[in-house]
């Protein structure tokens, strides 16, 4: 095999621009440009407002105090009290465009970032992804807070030092000494908290992921009385993650409060140096008070930053994480809409492996089949039975041969407009939160009634809903809380038949079902070939396969059998000792075929 990677629906990054994602992000960003521009005209304005204070302390210690005018005093208060709220009104629309530029990013991305989300499913490893959905709520977040508009000033601290320097070049020396010192601070709080903090995001993840997970299994954790143990497992990662993130927040909270107290002494420092200067009547007491005010507004951004670090550091990694995501899940190509299919079916000598994996899960498995012929896959455990229903359905993709449904293989097909013509029940079922005929209609707001009543009748589940409370408007809670297994999985089928699509996979269908439902499941794989449509069923109990005319036997992942379904059960029963047909536990084969040789019964993989 000249590609041995494991590949899923998941767009392979290698075909992919690898600054597409940075650029996707910057490229929402770049909606919101005239916000951005506007954002620092805003802070230019507020922050030359900021001079107001000190020109006014100027103005009142060197010519209200000196010439006694009352008249010039109240002048001066009511000029400052109009430059003041000016400059609130304007930190009020800074902070509320901020705000849009948040929401603009999330409603920019959301799509693109959920769909992601999605496909991370088929990668099945649940302890070791981020959810993006809640990087980019994040991102919005920070976007929405204190921590930009610190930023946006950080710039115009050199700017108010150096107007400190023109009052007198030694109250200058000492703004910048200590603002150093403040940097220094700042830069000691990043260097110090940034590891831990990754950490402890880390480990809090782990612990969620391993709390839902017991809390889907809620059942067998307490049946068999696991849970003290299930606890303490996740007790130990949910501890590393708050041991980590106090760490975090201990340094961050002493070296914000030391930068703080430190700005408050600077200041103080300044007011010594200033009526030093003064007594030597080289600086007038006006200039010793407006150079204080300005030194302290030259660190404000800074210890604003700081007590806002932490959410800067949260944020910048939600950035990378979803711009590495953004990478490694390039956007779909646009492709051409093919034709409804028909049902036509062809799996070409496919190799598979699970994502994570490195031994291939079906290994040269070779079919067709035409539409109105039925399917039956049978298989001990771990034969490669899931792994080929994932494959047809297009979740899986093969790292070697191909899949194609009317001539065209699954990846040319938009990914919605496949869907559309594929009914799917996997082995593990589940509903979503809704009402029952939301979930048959696949929640399509434009469903129509008897499209979803007609799927219903086709799965022989109508009778059954209409026993319910309320019918098909019955609200049942996530993963169809208020059902039975059986009620579920029927339900599913239904969903599954929604739209009469052209392929139906159907992975242990009857695994949960009664007498009752196991005739109705024949009668609807019976209804399926009958309307031309290709059904497949992955079988555990013989009944799953009573309605369909071909069989495909796999062993280890390598189809040992495929053709009519009498001459393969024929097949087999002569391949076992004392006629018996195989169960999950027995092998068919002792050495079954190589890949690309034929047997009687059809090509074997």
């Amino acid at each position: 095999m000249s590609d041995s990677t494991p590949k899923t629906a998941v767009p392979s990054a290698q075909q992919s621009n690898p600054e597409s994602s940075d650029n996707e992000i910057k490229q929402a960003l770049g909606y919101c440009r005239k916000a951005l521009i506007s954002i620092g005209l805003f802070s230019f304005v507020i922050n030359m407002l900021m001079l107001t204070g000190p020109l006014f302390m100027l103005q009142v210690y060197d010519r209200v105090l000196t010439s006694r005018s009352i008249p010039t005093l109240i002048a001066l208060t009511v000029l400052i009290a109009g430059l003041f709220g000016f400059m609130g009104i304007l930190e009020v629309i800074r902070s509320k465009v901020l705000v849009r530029i948040g929401l603009k990013l999330d409603s920019v991305l959301t799509e693109r970032i959920f769909n992601i989300w999605l496909l991370q499913g088929l990668l099945k490893s649940d302890g070791k992804k981020t959810n993006p959905l809640a990087d980019l709520a994040t991102m919005r977040q920070f976007l929405s807070g204190n921590a930009p508009v610190a930023l946006f000033d950080l710039p115009w601290v050199p700017f108010y030092l150096a107007l400190v320097f023109l009052l007198h070049w030694t109250l200058g020396l000492v703004a910048v000494v200590g603002a150093l010192i403040v940097f220094v601070l700042a830069l000691t709080n990043e260097l110090s908290t940034r590891n831990h903090l990754k950490r402890g995001a880390a480990h809090t993840a782990a612990a969620g992921a391993y709390a839902d997970q017991s809390h889907r299994n809620a059942e067998t954790v307490l049946a068999m009385g696991m849970g003290e143990n299930v606890q303490k497992r996740w007790q130990q990662s949910h501890q590393e993650g708050i041991k980590n993130n106090i760490t975090a927040s201990d340094r961050a909270g002493t070296l914000t409060a030391t930068s703080k107290t430190f700005r408050m002494f600077l200041q103080s420092i300044i007011l010594a140096v200033g009526a030093a200067l003064a007594v030597e009547q080289l600086i007038t007491p006006g200039v010793m008070i407006a150079a204080s005010i300005l030194t302290g507004r030259a660190l404000a951004p800074v210890d604003q930053t700081l007590a806002q670090w932490k959410g800067v550091i949260t944020a910048r990694q939600a950035y990378q994480r979803l711009k590495a995501l953004l990478n490694t899940i390039p956007k779909e190509k646009d492709k051409t809409d093919l034709p409804d299919p028909q049902g036509k079916l062809s799996v070409e000598k496919v190799f598979v492996t699970p994502p994570g994996g490195s031994k291939p899960a079906l290994k040269g498995v070779n079919f067709t089949l035409e539409p109105g012929q039925g399917l039956g896959v049978i298989g001990t455990s771990a034969s490669g039975k899931s792994t080929l229903a994932r494959l047809l359905i297009g979740a899986w993709l093969p790292m070697q041969g191909t899949v194609r449904l009317d001539g065209a293989t699954l990846d040319q097909w938009k990914r919605t407009a496949l869907g559309k013509h594929i009914g799917y029940l996997p082995q593990q079922v589940e509903l979503f939160s809704g009402t029952i005929k939301e979930n048959i209609a696949r929640f399509n707001p434009e469903a129509q009634d008897a499209d979803v009543i007609e799927a219903a009748q086709r799965a022989g589940v109508h009778e059954m809903i209409l026993r319910l409370t309320n019918g098909y408007e019955t609200e049942i809670g996530t993963d169809g809380a208020g059902l039975s297994g059986g009620q579920k999985q029927r339900i599913a089928l239904a969903r599954a038949l929604y739209l009469d699509p052209a392929l139906v996979i159907l992975d242990e269908p009857n695994s949960n079902l009664d007498s009752e439902g196991d005739a109705s499941l024949t009668e609807a794989i019976k209804g399926i070939r009958a309307r031309g449509k290709t059904v497949i069923v992955m079988a555990h109990r013989p009944s799953a396969i009573a309605a369909v005319d071909m069989l495909l036997m796999l062993n280890d992942g390598q189809q040992t059998a495929f053709g009519q379904k009498e001459q393969v059960l024929k097949e087999v029963t002569q391949q076992v000792p004392n006629g018996q047909v195989p169960n999950r536990q027995s092998s068919v084969h002792e050495n079954p075929p190589q890949a690309g040789k034929t047997t009687p019964l059809g090509t074997a993989g």
